[in-house]
């Protein structure tokens, strides 16, 4: 009997327990308001949405104390290059100016240092990189190291795997880091490969009793090859990629970037952490790991990254980005699949375009997700009222992270512009000085603008209603997404 009547008390504390934890963890104001509205009027669904989703507390705590132990290392070794990072920032500051602001804040951070003189190639979509990446490594020597957050066992994701197991019977170290939820088919042969000589490591796997950890998804697409040559962007190892008789249907625009010099030991020490925090077999880096260098310089770039993830000091990436934004001069174009901005975007674009810089973003005609699709117009309207110019890219689906400033500096990465990328994933940007580049990306956006329609403020106000009421509906899920 006292069953059946009150019932309902342990699942009342249950609810309030929820609610309250939501409270203390002082998450953004709009998430917080966004996920009790959830479990208020969805009381079931919205409990298990965020049991999924929406816990962050002791799983960030986790990643933060990993991080500090991490950089405990990272530091040893900083103190030693602080002379030639003080002398690289004056370099840089006489070639940007003010841009160089940039790379400051994220060697002030201790998040990379500047190293110039890398030779950079931009590399647009998989029918640039793919056999850049291919050659690469198949020239291997000592050590092949990848991480992915998605690695199809497609045509191109085989073949790759075909080179790395030739390798490893080689006897060249082969090192794969796949993301759980992004990679399952080759998480699930993961010890299969680990029999052929390739040791994987498996980022959060998910199952049931890890589903509320299933939120925090590593998102970097990294290769380095003998510690010489890295591959950075938004390009997964998948066959949409390719445009092309064995593609997967529509067009897929993207870009990414090989990297040679110093700056590649950046990335060597981040991969050595991620691998790490991933469980993978320890390794120590010794100096077959690092780069080597040659009598000439290989080129003039000017190289940093910057590096965030959930239990990250603050969201570097997107700070990063806000700086540059705020020491533009003349024009600003972002390329983005997803455009679901935090606050301090939003406003920072609008202030630029109101100020008289000129703004131009470019986004998906169509995108992959419905939900992301709405979410991103309803943002729109503001940048539009501050004249900031808005192209949607119909060739295709745009899946390239790009904020090109001035034609000085080029930010080329895994990071979306939606708040996704910047508080939960695990994300890489490189920042990239170097007037061949930067003109190169810039011609590339002014090409991709051929494909695209400009969005006029008309044109937004002269889309249906009904849709525009779907865009509104959808943006109450923007903080959630």
């Amino acid at each position: 009997m006292f069953v059946s009547d009150w019932f309902w008390l342990p699942l009342l504390l249950i609810y309030l327990g929820i609610i309250l934890t939501i409270l203390i963890e002082n998450r953004n104001p709009t998430k917080t308001i966004a996920w009790i509205l959830v479990i208020v009027f969805l009381p079931l669904v919205g409990m298990i949405l965020y049991y999924l989703f929406g816990q962050k507390f002791r799983k960030i705590q986790s990643f933060r104390t990993l991080n500090i132990a991490q950089s405990k290392r990272l530091m040893e070794r900083w103190g030693n290059l602080n002379p030639i990072i003080e002398a690289n920032l004056k370099q840089i500051n006489k070639q940007i100016g003010p841009l160089s602001r940039v790379y400051k804040f994220l060697a002030n951070q201790h998040i990379s240092p500047l190293v110039l003189n890398n030779r950079v190639d931009l590399l647009i979509n998989g029918e640039q990189k793919f056999p850049a990446l291919i050659r690469a490594l198949e020239e291997a020597q000592h050590h092949i190291h990848l991480e992915y957050y998605i690695f199809e066992i497609d045509r191109i994701g085989q073949q790759i795997l075909d080179i790395l197991k030739a390798k490893a019977r080689e006897g060249v170290e082969v090192r794969l880091l796949v993301d759980a939820f992004g990679s399952p088919r080759l998480a699930k042969q993961a010890k299969k490969l680990r029999k052929e000589g390739i040791e994987v490591a498996v980022f959060l796997p998910v199952d049931f009793s890890s589903l509320a950890d299933s939120n925090y998804r590593n998102h970097r697409k990294l290769a380095l090859v003998d510690g010489q040559i890295a591959f950075v962007g938004g390009i997964n190892i998948d066959d949409r990629y390719i445009n092309s008789a064995e593609g997967k249907g529509k067009y897929w625009r993207d870009t990414s970037v090989r990297i040679e010099g110093y700056s590649v030991n950046v990335l060597q020490a981040y991969f050595w952490m991620d691998w790490h925090f991933a469980g993978g077999q320890p390794f120590e880096v010794n100096e077959q790991h690092l780069y080597v260098a040659s009598p000439e310089p290989p080129g003039q770039a000017a190289v940093s990254y910057a590096f965030s993830d959930p239990g990250s000091e603050a969201p570097y990436c997107m700070e990063a980005l806000l700086i540059a934004i705020s020491e533009a001069e003349e024009c600003i174009r972002l390329c983005t699949p997803y455009y679901i901005p935090s606050d301090e975007l939003d406003t920072a674009l609008q202030l630029a375009a109101a100020s008289g810089i000129r703004v131009e973003l470019m986004i998906p005609h169509q995108s992959d997700s419905y939900i992301m699709q709405h979410a991103s117009l309803s943002y729109l309207k503001p940048l539009l009222r501050r004249n900031v110019s808005v192209y949607l890219y119909e060739k295709g689906f745009i899946h390239a992270k790009t904020v090109s400033v001035d034609g000085k500096l080029a930010f080329v990465g895994t990071v979306n512009l939606d708040t996704r990328s910047f508080y939960i994933n695990f994300e890489t940007s490189v920042l990239i000085s170097e007037p061949k580049f930067c003109k190169a990306m810039v011609d590339q956006f002014e090409f991709d603008k051929t494909h695209s329609t400009l969005l006029t403020r008309q044109g937004w106000w002269a889309r249906p209603k009904w849709k525009r009421s779907i865009d509104s509906i959808c943006r109450l899920l923007a903080p959630l997404l």
